[in-house]
C-alpha cells in the first residue's frame, strides 16, 4: 500500500485572493501578519512582495486578508 498526498483546496479563498493580484494587501497568517502587493496566487499559496522581500505564503495558513 503506497501513501498518498492529500492536498487541501480552498477555492472560494483562492477566487478571492486572485482578485487581488497587483493590489496591497494586509494578511494574517498563524506566525503574524505581513502586508504587501499580492504579486500571484496559485491554489496552494499567494506570493506577497515588499519592498525587496517576496514571500510565499501557504494558504492553509491564512487566518484573514484584507485589502489596503
Amino acid at each position: 500500500m503506497q501513501p498518498k498526498q492529500v492536498v487541501v483546496v480552498e477555492p472560494f479563498v483562492y477566487a478571492t485572493v486572485s482578485t487581488l493580484v497587483g493590489k496591497r494587501a494586509v494578511i494574517e497568517t498563524s506566525r503574524g501578519n505581513l502586508s504587501g502587493t499580492v504579486i500571484d496566487v496559485k491554489p496552494d499559496h499567494i506570493v506577497l512582495q515588499e519592498r525587496d522581500s517576496t514571500f510565499f505564503l501557504r494558504l492553509c495558513e491564512v487566518i484573514w486578508i484584507m485589502p489596503e
